[in-house]
């Protein structure tokens, strides 16, 4: 009997310790669920609204961590929740696999691509636990002034990732180009306002949650049984005039409320604005979409089917009366000095209209991916030089250190470089604004050339290596940029999607993907500059000096209190 009652004593023992555990691993469960709620906002689930709901979970662990004995430390639920957003929304860098078409065998290409998508989402999940971290400090702090922290630094935390070489997955994309009326907010201080909105809408519907359970346990806890009835009654009497009880009246989702639907009201106001259209300002863009795999081009037969693509579509574009005709990043995979020998440029010479030409530009022993403008007469009258080339796909991170060992894990050559961070993009219609492929994630990029005086936006890329998911995520994110600096955009891709994007971020006209394709359609050039081109994002320094000065206030008052009242 004795035996048998210590065996169930052992069982229910054990019972209670997978319990324990299962408690602790709980909130990272929480964290990895509602991070990748997050993640499907983009494409290509593109569910934008749960952007308005799914910090709010990591928020409510972050700042409820000290009540709780057998709940994980912050840190960890942050680093799943950033992991598992960044993971999903990446999820399309595994299309590099398999680099077999580079030489790379089968298995270092699966090593290459795990490498690359896990350390860009580890590197996500540390921002957010270095967020959690300083959330924790707050823990003890008003709701006010956790919320308007909170929002600061994961303002400043993504300013300060989007001014490395490694950035993509803002907050802030999650909303295009599905809800173009909050991306609007970008025309007053950058992709970071939208950020702002999402992370204090969240903010709010976490402290209300809080607030919520404090005031159940509140209720539970204080206070006799007389009180608590007189505090039921007074509900009651003050629930009779507003037709709902009291308890289910929060001050924190109330004001959620009221800014999401300001917010949006603001977008709407910016989006509603009437776009001018001079016909002096008009300008014709032809776009050709070669449709060209990666696999091929840097073969005999990719560049002869290039060439060929390329000057076809070239010349029916000029038939239509264009004024000038874009093609997408590396269109004519040779350098500078062969490009005059080509059958496009030959053409360009015949019928007299301007080209925009992708090719490879040439620094001493290095070279550059280059966007080349051709004038009527068939000359290079300007050039421009990506400047944000991505790491291990298009440069060695750390090869003065690193030499030999790195270049033999890299697929491609290492010796090109980057443009330089001020270049300004002339043709014979006025500035341009130039993008090549990665650099639409860089609104800084395309902020600076609109205060240069860039009339419209000229985005040339290649996402032929990649899912589907990634051109429409790249499509998002030049929307945001037309939004953002008031511009017009013409955007070329090799195998999709290829767009005609307005000032308010409507898709004009959207190729299909690997597919050959022209098309033509009028842009305005356009000389305005929202607060965002004039100011940069000025919104992020005010809410870090502002809440920064709001909690140095009320920690120098509680210390003042406690001198006062020894």
């Amino acid at each position: 009997m004795l035996a048998m009652q210590k065996k169930q004593n052992k069982k229910q023992g054990e019972q209670g310790r997978q319990g324990e555990r299962f408690i602790s691993l709980l909130p990272c469960l929480i964290a990895l669920v509602s991070g990748i709620l997050m993640g499907l906002t983009v494409a290509p689930v593109g569910a934008w609204f749960l952007a308005w709901i799914a910090l709010a979970p990591l928020w409510v662990l972050v700042a409820t961590s000290d009540k709780h004995k057998n709940q994980s430390p912050p840190a960890p639920p942050a680093l799943f929740w950033g992991i598992s957003y960044h993971g999903v929304a990446l999820s399309w860098i595994t299309g590099i696999h398999p680099m077999t078409w580079l030489g790379v065998p089968w298995l270092p290409s699966l090593a290459i691509t795990l490498f690359c998508w896990g350390f860009i989402s580890l590197l996500g999940g540390i921002f957010v636990a270095i967020w959690a971290a300083v959330m924790v400090r707050l823990a003890g702090q008003k709701p006010w002034l956790r919320i308007l922290i909170g929002t600061a630094v994961w303002c400043g935390l993504e300013s300060l990732w989007s001014a490395g070489p490694l950035w993509w997955s803002s907050l802030a994309y999650t909303q295009s180009p599905h809800n173009l009326v909050i991306v609007h907010l970008g025309q007053l201080s950058g992709p970071n306002t939208v950020t702002a909105a999402i992370v204090a809408v969240n903010g709010l519907i976490a402290e209300a949650y809080i607030n919520r359970l404090s005031f159940s346990t509140r209720g539970c806890a204080n206070g006799t049984l007389r009180e608590r009835i007189a505090s039921r009654r007074e509900d009651t009497k003050i629930s009779s005039v507003f037709f709902a009880p009291l308890r289910f009246v929060n001050k924190y989702l109330a004001t959620a409320t009221g800014l999401l639907i300001t917010l949006h009201f603001i977008g709407f106001i910016l989006s509603s604005r009437p776009i001018a259209q001079p016909p002096e300002a008009a300008l014709k863009v032809g776009i050709v979409q070669g449709n060209i795999p990666n696999r091929l081009l840097r073969s005999s037969e990719g560049f002869r089917r290039a060439q060929e693509n390329y000057t076809n579509g070239y010349l029916t574009l000029a038939n239509q009366g264009v004024d000038a005709v874009l093609t997408p990043e590396g269109a004519l995979p040779i350098f500078q000095r062969n490009l005059l020998e080509t059958a496009l440029v030959a053409a360009v010479k015949e019928k007299g209209v301007v080209a925009w030409i992708g090719a490879f530009g040439e620094r001493g022993d290095s070279y550059t991916i280059s966007l080349f403008t051709f004038n009527t007469k068939g000359e290079i009258v300007s050039r421009y030089d990506k400047a944000k080339l991505v790491p291990l796909g298009e440069y060695i991170p750390f090869e003065g250190i690193l030499g030999k060992l790195v270049q033999r894990l890299s697929p491609l050559d290492a010796h090109q470089v980057a443009g330089s961070a001020n270049q300004l993009f002339d043709t014979p219609f006025g500035r341009a604004i130039a993008s090549i492929c990665y650099e639409s994630a860089f609104p800084e990029q395309f902020r600076r050339q609109a205060a240069a005086g860039g009339q419209f936006i000229l985005s040339s890329s290649n996402d032929a290596h990649y899912t589907a998911s990634m051109p429409f995520q790249h499509h998002a994110q030049d929307i945001m940029r037309a939004i953002e600096t008031d511009r017009w955009s013409a955007r070329a891709t090799n195998t999709g999607y290829s767009a005609f994007v307005d000032p308010h971020g409507r898709t004009l006209w959207m190729s299909g993907y690997n597919t050959y394709e022209t098309h033509a359609e009028t842009i305005y050039r356009r000389q305005t500059k929202t607060l965002y081109v004039r100011w940069g994002d000025w919104l992020t320094p005010l809410l870090l000096i502002s809440s920064g000065g709001a909690w140095l206030v009320i920690r120098g008052i509680k210390k003042f209190g406690n001198v006062g009242n020894p």
